[in-house]
């Protein structure tokens, strides 16, 4: 049982990798056994330095002259990508201003193509490029970051608390939109290539802690069965399980990790 979670020789490639979750999985997959690289606009020096197997490559996702520049430099220096985790994406935390968190008839359409470029138009290009590539290779496993927002809608009694000074707060609706879009262009995606053998999977968290505000925490975890937050440790066993040949037959679904949000 151990040799399905074994990870050695496997080239993961994670975007938005200097991020919480996405250092969180790098950790977690390289003790595993995996190479890492992290597509993304930065990166953490001191959390690059840590790690023999982790590599960096500076990539704006929505150019795809950038990826496939990249994804050769990968092949040449890292080896052939046996995954691609597509973390990146523009959220909008409790803290977040201007007009993508006012009332829906307000978000402009600078706003909503700015989102739909990261977040959907983004992926798109990972998929098409890198997963092409995968399917050249018949092998490989794409994990598309979804959001229970991008599920169902957000519970506005959670966010009241800010609508101070006749000022209304909502969690973005384009978020949510461009979180709906992953779930079926993972099932479309995971018909496409099943016969050469490349698996595409949603991989489906609540809330993650990350020191939000006592209020938002109060109000959010009355949400979850559980009664709180996840911590991103515990996102580990669902992205080992996506990438490992633990899952060679399960694709085209959503692996929901969520306290038990859903089960309501």
């Amino acid at each position: 049982m151990r040799d399905l979670f074994n990870l050695d020789n496997q080239v993961v490639i994670i975007t938005g990798g200097n991020g919480q979750i996405g250092q969180e999985f790098s950790r977690i997959l390289i003790e595993y056994g995996a190479k890492v690289v992290i597509f993304d606009l930065k990166i953490n020096q001191e959390f690059l330095e840590k790690y023999d197997d982790l590599y960096y490559y500076n990539v704006d996702i929505t150019k795809r002259k950038q990826i496939e520049d990249a994804l050769v430099c990968v092949k040449e220096e890292v080896g052939i990508p046996t995954t691609l985790i597509n973390n990146a994406a523009l959220d909008f935390p409790p803290n977040s201003t201007g007009d993508v968190t006012g009332p829906f008839e307000k978000i402009s359409e600078d706003t909503y193509d700015k989102i739909m470029e990261v977040n959907v138009k983004g992926i798109f290009l990972c998929c098409q490029i890198i997963g092409s590539e995968m399917a050249r290779n018949e092998y490989g496993s794409i994990v598309n970051m979804c959001s229970i927002y991008g599920m169902l809608s957000p519970h506005p009694e959670i966010y009241d608390y800010k609508n101070v000074d006749g000022e209304e707060w909502n969690k973005p609706c384009l978020y949510s939109i461009s979180k709906a879009a992953l779930l079926n262009l993972s099932k479309y995606l995971a018909v496409y290539w099943a016969k050469k053998k490349v698996r595409v999977n949603c991989l489906t968290p609540s809330g993650v802690f990350n020191h939000q505000d006592s209020r938002f925490l109060e109000n959010y975890n009355r949400s979850i069965p559980i009664g709180r937050m996840a911590d991103v440790s515990e996102l580990d066993g669902a992205i080992i399980y996506l990438v490992s040949d633990a899952s060679t037959y399960y694709t085209g679904n959503n692996l929901i990790v969520d306290g038990g949000w859903t089960a309501w």
